[in-house]
């Protein structure tokens, strides 16, 4: 759709026009008001403060910040539930602020895989230290609470399994144990409240409530972009340069709906998928009284798999057990203070597919192969065998149908017998579903972010990764967000 085909809308003028504001939204934005250009943020969902979050219930939380609340689908054996968040700031208002530097290997494996110099360790480091620096990330001690961390921590210790501190952007923790519905002190350090209103600072603008429909271009040139303001009014935004960070599946099905890379964008997804354990212990856990978590198991990293606890209050443990029996669920609701919530995230083989359809949908199926199922199977089997080592007396596995495990040999039994449908999976990392690399490698965009062909437009959110982190993906996005902006300043008034 080109600028002439547009009649009737009212138009606005940006030198630098950034769609989307979380990770790589919101660096670009920053780096480039700080370098003197005038930079208009649009966001769909809406800017909600600190004061607000604090003042709302969880529940409340998760319908304002998430996208469907959530709960998006993607199809598949199983069908698993995808997360993102839907508002200024996108998802590192509603993640756990995980900052962990991509691992060198990983680097240079994406780097000889696509063919794209520029992204190695070396190149990143100094982006990667800023994000640091400015985010406060440091590894966490555990604080007040947290002792479903401590227990993790100890259990590992006694297999002679490896852990780590969490590492995270926080400053002043309040341990209220609210990470992924919004941080009600504010210490988090999402883009909500650091590089965004740094960005403000700058002269930047955002605006929200304001959802793009299509990207407008002409022989190749994109112009700007259609969007949907409050209210349905809708606007064309003219800039000399757009930055699309709408996010791993807003992305593709925004270049999709604008017939850029249509048989591309979108064409492969990886996941990350994390399956959650409940573990009841003879001592008190009391596992909503703190962080997150503040212990992470990396001994399986290599493989894609790693351990760690997850914010439970009676509330979200009613949830995430509700296809159980009543009788279990009251059960272990008046045993809730014995309790800890454990998640384990599983690297994806195989990938999903995002098509874009009417009025704004998507449609999202995903591939997963023997292999993944066979990988979930053995993350699991290690889960139990490490919550055992801590002390847990019975576990509750993710599955709806399955009865409390109470011990290694019921567990391994378990897992023998689990079919590939009878997983309850979410996800709350994509990536790669727009990737840097060369063309006959399958990648859509280039070395500086621009979808191949395409002139006056880059990708710079975690859709551009050339492939799956197997970490939380945050650190990685702001690196290569960071290298991008840097790119494009170095180029020089917007040349591309």
């Amino acid at each position: 759709m080109s600028l002439r085909s547009v009649h009737g809308a009212h138009t606005r003028d940006s030198d630098v026009l950034v769609v989307g504001s979380g990770a790589g939204g919101s660096v670009v934005a920053r780096e480039l008001a700080a370098a003197g250009r005038q930079v208009t943020v649009l966001e769909e969902g809406p800017r909600v403060g600190t004061d607000r979050i604090a003042a709302a219930t969880p529940a409340e939380n998760m319908r304002r910040l998430y996208r469907q609340g959530g709960l998006t689908p993607v199809f598949g054996t199983p069908t698993l539930a995808y997360g993102e968040g839907r508002c200024v700031g996108g998802t590192t208002v509603v993640n756990g602020g995980l900052l962990w530097d991509p691992p060198p290997a990983l680097l240079n494996r994406w780097a000889a895989e696509a063919g794209i110099g520029g992204y190695r360790a070396a190149d990143l480091a100094g982006h990667l230290a800023a994000v640091a620096r400015r985010l406060g990330v440091a590894a966490q001690p555990h604080g007040d609470g947290n002792h479903d961390s401590r227990l993790l921590a100890a259990g590992a210790e006694r297999l002679g399994w490896r852990w780590q501190p969490s590492r995270r952007a926080v400053r002043g923790c309040l341990h209220r144990n609210r990470c992924t519905t919004g941080c009600p002190g504010g210490a988090k350090q999402s883009m909500a409240v650091s590089y965004l209103p740094e960005a403000e600072a700058h002269g930047a603008r955002i605006v929200p409530g304001t959802r793009v429909l299509r990207i407008l271009h002409e022989d190749g040139e994109v112009r700007g972009v259609l969007a949907a303001g409050p209210g349905g009014r809708t606007l064309v935004h003219r800039a000399r340069e757009v930055f699309l960070a709408a996010g791993p599946l807003q992305t593709p099905a925004l270049l999709q709906r604008s017939r850029i890379h249509r048989e591309t964008a979108g064409r492969e997804l990886s996941l990350h998928v994390n399956l959650r354990t409940v573990a009841r212990f003879d001592e008190p856990v009391h596992a909503d009284r703190g962080t997150i978590f503040t212990a992470q198991v990396h001994q399986f990293a290599d493989d894609g798999v790693l351990m760690m606890p997850s914010n439970v209050t009676p509330g979200t443990l009613a949830a995430a057990l509700a296809s159980r029996p009543p009788q279990l669920l009251d059960r272990l609701l008046a045993a809730f203070g014995l309790l800890g919530s454990y998640t384990t995230q599983v690297r994806l083989q195989g990938k999903a597919r995002l098509r874009a359809l009417p009025r704004g949908g998507l449609l999202l199926r995903h591939g997963m192969t023997s292999a993944d199922h066979s990988r979930l199977r053995e993350a699991f089997r290690r889960t139990s065998e490490l919550l055992f080592a801590a002390g847990a007396r019975e576990l509750i596995p993710p599955v709806a149908g399955a009865h409390p495990l109470h011990t290694p040999a019921e567990a391994g039994e378990f897992c023998r017998r689990v079919r590939p449908a009878d997983w309850e999976l979410v996800s709350v990392h994509g990536m790669a579903s727009a990737r840097m690399g060369l063309p006959e490698r399958g990648g859509v965009c280039d070395g500086h972010g621009r979808p191949h062909g395409f002139r006056r437009l880059r990708v710079c959110d975690a859709s551009v990764l050339p492939g799956v982190t197997g970490i939380s993906p945050q650190g990685t996005v702001m690196a290569f967000a960071h290298e991008i902006a840097e790119r494009f300043l170095d180029a020089g008034a917007g040349c591309p």
